[in-house]
């Protein structure tokens, strides 16, 4: 999945819980936004944060994401 991380009035699409109606149950398994990177865990739920966009903090990320999430031991970065 590729989207801005939020809509157009600053809102967060990574949400805790989906209120619309679902086309398709752990089907994703890789969100990728134009701040960060998220592994999506299939199996049990929950996303990591494993890549940030340059200039990007996971502070910045946790501020403008719903969901929870885990953070990677390791982050990568992207332009």
């Amino acid at each position: 999945m590729v989207t801005d991380h939020t809509d157009k009035n600053g809102n967060s699409k990574i949400l805790q819980k989906c209120s619309l109606p679902l086309t398709g149950v752990r089907c994703v398994s890789k969100i990728i936004t134009d701040l960060c990177v998220f592994e999506v865990d299939r199996k049990n739920g929950g996303i990591t944060l494993t890549e940030l966009a340059e200039g990007v903090t996971a502070e910045d990320v946790r501020s403008k994401t719903d969901a929870t999430f885990d953070v990677a031991k390791k982050l990568g970065s992207y332009k």
